[in-house]
């Protein structure tokens, strides 16, 4: 099964204008200027996030009337209160106390119910350009477009975070997968690139040794279920306008990013032979997939030197023609390629009895297929 909708972006990209775009979540302020050249490292942007509220119910901590709370609390409103400091105490000399369970301010003493409210303190939350390149835009109290020449491979399906990372091949053959063993101290901080796929107990392996990010060809719903924690899969919200990520599977250890789909495919080869390539290099990768407008695949950026031939500023969308290199996406040749024959010019009587434009390719052992036209991916 593939969740990729083609959009014209051949999934392989050997040299092209990467945009990278760095948001806040917040307001704060962006560090960096435009036309400054950027580290993966370097902070560009900061913001203090508004502290979590809490409310302590200082009448049923002291066991006190909620009336009598106004008069138990040692603090006014407005003031600082320290983490483990006595906020209230039921009498002068022992008694009861209550603790605040933050650094924040006391905003409000409820006499009604015994309730007092602080907001912690603002948290302090920096972005890092995760990549090197050039600002090119800066988004004012947002964050900064980066860019930078690189290769790029897009996915059909990824969870987690942006994250940088030095690439990691652990296979030798795009049909071979990742097995817990493969995993070992020297993939801490990496990006791994493994064949056909990753069981769960692999996945656990490379939180345990601190991976960053995971890519593969495929995997195993069950698979990926287990290691999220979701134990049905009624937890994928699935509907009429996008697919969801579950909430209570709660924000994945690291970045998974999924070339063909779900299921026990091997990686495509153009794009296997391209992170090979690029093994033991510095790399970003996002996570996030988006099946709506705006659509996002998961994206895997290597930067390349500025002075490497061929770069393209915008990157190409060949058409699809007779002649054209294509990957197919249907899940019987899910990531195989093969090179169009002829492409109807009216709808085609399929052998499901639908009719939809339609397509000849040839494999590469010459076996010919004819396919929905949706169910290839230009790569040339």
């Amino acid at each position: 099964m593939s969740l990729y909708t083609p959009e014209g972006t051949p999934p392989v990209l050997t040299g092209a204008m990467a945009r990278i775009e760095r948001r806040l979540p917040h307001s704060g302020e962006v560090i960096v200027r435009v036309g400054q050249r950027v580290e993966p490292d370097e902070v560009i942007a900061r913001a203090y996030l508004p502290g979590a509220v809490h409310i302590v119910n200082v009448a049923r901590e002291l066991m006190i009337a909620p009336a009598q709370v106004v008069r138990a609390v040692h603090h006014e409103i407005g003031a600082a209160v320290e983490a483990g400091a006595v906020l209230a105490r039921s009498g002068r000399i022992g008694g009861r106390t209550c603790s605040s369970p933050v650094f924040g301010k006391l905003v409000a003493i409820d006499g009604e119910t015994g309730y007092v409210t602080i907001i912690a303190d603002p948290a302090r939350y920096e972005i890092e350009a995760n990549i090197r390149g050039i600002v090119m835009e800066v988004i004012p109290y947002i964050g900064v477009l980066i860019e930078t020449p690189a290769a790029q491979v897009y996915g059909a399906f990824g969870i987690g975070n942006e994250s940088a990372g030095v690439l990691r091949l652990l296979v030798t053959d795009p049909a071979e997968p990742i097995l817990p063993e493969m995993l070992n101290t020297r993939s801490a901080y990496a990006i791994i690139i493994g064949g056909s796929g990753i069981s769960a107990a692999a996945l656990q392996r490379a939180v345990a040794e601190q991976v960053r990010g995971v890519i593969v060809g495929s995997i195993d719903e069950a698979e990926l279920r287990a290691f999220l924690g979701m134990r049905s899969i009624d937890a994928w919200r699935t509907g009429t306008h996008s697919w969801r990520f579950p909430r209570e599977a709660g924000q994945p250890p690291l970045t998974i990013v999924v070339t063909e789909g779900f299921g026990d495919a091997p990686m495509s080869l153009p794009i296997f032979e391209l992170l090979a390539s690029h093994d033991r290099q510095e790399a970003l990768i996002e996570g996030m997939t988006l099946l709506r407008r705006p659509l996002r695949r998961p994206r895997i950026v290597i930067p390349l030197s500025a002075r490497t031939q061929g770069i393209q500023i915008d990157p190409p969308r060949p058409p699809l023609r007779p002649g054209a290199t294509v990957r197919l996406l249907d899940p019987q040749h899910l990531g195989t390629i093969a090179r169009v024959q002829s492409i109807s010019a009216t709808p085609t009587r399929l052998p499901s009895r639908l009719r939809v434009p339609s397509l000849t390719v040839a494999l590469e052992d010459g076996t010919t297929l004819v396919l929905p036209q949706q169910t290839v991916e230009v790569l040339a």
